[in-house]
């Protein structure tokens, strides 16, 4: 869920954020200065520690995993001087260690910090959500200094993208409180990078590591600005304060014609849709979760909002996955006539304002989004003229997210999710019942038992063809029962100065702040 990382610790305050974006002065190093790049981003992560969620699928600048992915999403090796090997069985999982590489203070980097990460994201006491992502995951030992060995509790066809977390140092965190540690605001990892400071609400300034494995960064420092709010973030760019900067679509477009720029258009598997609560009357009604479903017009959002940058999305696995079922799209316009007749037929008839009735209860709810994006209160106010059009009332209100998140449970919500990997990421919490109210998993409390278990299945189940029929029985499961109006899938949008070169743009996930966004291999850029 894009509130930029923040699942489980508190937020300061949006109008502290917006006045910190706007006013802070532009990084003592400015983007012309020799060996610095400065990039900006709406999201601010509460952690920098992998084992509390940062930069779970690699690219984190800071941290290196045993896996990592190429410019086309493929799986490379990293601390892994090779792929791991999998048994025949698909039970367990063995990785060989590069030799010489070590974390930013000099410590060795050797098996036992491999096995002390994983064990720290299944430990209880630990506040990781990843925990889950591990279910399958029985032991994790090292039998000597360059081998690790994982033991998994039944095959799980894709365990080596769970290698992409970052791998932290055992030394610096044993025999302490990993949630409340000093190391999550200033940790010590493999990466290109190193922490030089992190001023809360402003930026992150890295500086690059000298002895990375992978080679010298070809910049010395990298400075990451958190500029929240959508617009202070287009006007900061314009006054030349970011070489690199994460815009919604239409602030993005404004750069098309503006000299020393361009516009990077970047296809990911980011959704964003209206989740809705099943313990709202009104959303609640499946009739009109049916008829939303069928009555918001998903081309005039791709087309208007979004400026094309985007298509329509029907469900949470991307057209572009192998596992895409394409029986559950419908149509990317408004089909008016057969929502009108799904809420005529479930009794929903229209009062004498215009808004329809049913024993006694009106057809109004409210859709929250973020107050400081852009691009999620243009959609809300684009499913709120079209739900007008069926005789439904919707208000929409722009919150912080502080406001929002005890709101979930009974107030619908513009979310975002997506994953380009495998489907069983992201999806097996989001509508998973037993992570109902888990912090942003499946905040409206959906519940079935065929959702349940087809997920399940998905994970269960290594062979391809049965993984298929898996996904497939869930895509139509969802399709059917609407616990969310999936709206659009996202191009995101960069502006990049001219002078920047090296730039690899690849298929995003949903998360794309410090970690997995177009500065993956920022450590590569140079300027002219």
């Amino acid at each position: 869920m894009r509130r930029p990382f923040r699942r489980l610790a508190a937020v300061l305050c949006g109008a502290a954020l917006l006045a910190a974006a706007a006013c802070s002065a532009t990084p003592a190093a400015q983007p012309g200065a020799t060996g610095t790049i400065v990039v900006a981003t709406a999201g601010e992560p509460d952690t920098l520690n992998p084992v509390l969620n940062y930069g779970v699928d690699g690219a984190s600048l800071i941290f290196d995993g045993l896996v990592a992915r190429d410019a086309g999403n493929q799986l490379v090796p990293a601390l892994a001087r090779e792929l791991p090997s999998v048994s025949a069985d698909g039970r367990t999982v063995t990785a060989k260690l590069r030799d010489g590489v070590v974390f930013h203070d000099g410590t060795p980097f050797t098996a036992a910090d491999v096995v002390f990460t994983y064990q720290a994201v299944l430990d209880p006491k630990v506040d990781s959500t990843l925990r889950s992502d591990l279910d399958m995951l029985d032991t994790v030992t090292a039998p000597d200094p360059s081998t690790v060995v994982f033991t998994l509790k039944y095959a799980y066809a894709p365990f080596l993208q769970r290698l992409a977390l970052g791998i932290v140092p055992a030394k610096a965190l044993q025999e302490q409180d990993i949630n409340k540690a000093d190391f999550n605001r200033r940790p010590i990892g493999t990466g290109p990078y190193q922490v030089d400071s992190w001023t809360a609400g402003d930026r992150l300034v890295l500086r690059a590591n000298e002895r990375y494995f992978g080679g010298k960064p070809a910049n010395q420092r990298v400075v990451v600005a958190f500029v929240p709010d959508d617009n202070v973030r287009a006007q900061r760019a314009r006054a030349g304060e970011f070489d690199a900067v994460e815009l919604a679509p239409k602030l993005a477009a404004g750069f098309d014609s503006v000299n020393g720029f361009r516009v990077e258009r970047v296809s990911s598997a980011d959704y964003r849709g209206v989740m809705l609560p099943m313990g709202n009357p009104v959303t609640g009604d499946v009739a009109v979760r049916k008829a939303l479903n069928v009555g918001v017009d998903r081309a005039a959002m791709v087309d208007g909002i979004l400026g094309g940058a985007g298509e329509p999305a029907f469900g949470p696995i991307p057209p572009s996955s192998p596992f895409a079922d394409p029986a559950i799209a419908g149509k990317s316009g408004a089909d008016q006539a057969a929502a009108t007749a799904l809420l005529d037929a479930a009794g929903w008839v229209p009062g004498g304002d215009g808004i329809r009735v049913k024993g006694g209860q009106r057809a109004a709810f409210t859709i929250m989004y973020p107050a400081t994006d852009s691009l999620r209160k243009e959609l809300a106010l684009a499913v709120t003229a079209d739900a007008k059009k069926l005789g439904i009332q919707v208000t929409p209100e722009g919150l912080t997210w502080d406001a929002i998140t005890p709101r979930m449970k009974t107030d619908a919500l513009v979310m975002g999710w997506g994953t380009p990997y495998d489907p069983d990421f992201i999806s097996y919490k989001l509508f998973g019942s037993k992570f109902a109210g888990e912090a942003y998993f499946n905040p409206g409390f959906y519940n079935s038992a065929e959702t349940d278990k087809a997920l399940q299945d998905g994970r269960d189940h290594a062979d391809t063809a049965a993984r298929k029929d898996a996904y497939s029985r869930f895509q139509r499961q969802l399709a059917a029962d609407v616990p969310w109006v999936f709206l659009t899938y996202l191009k995101h949008t960069y502006v990049v100065r001219d002078t920047v070169r090296g730039v690899q743009p690849r298929v995003e996930a949903h998360e794309h702040d410090v970690a997995n966004s177009l500065w993956w291999n920022l450590h590569t850029w140079t300027k002219a």
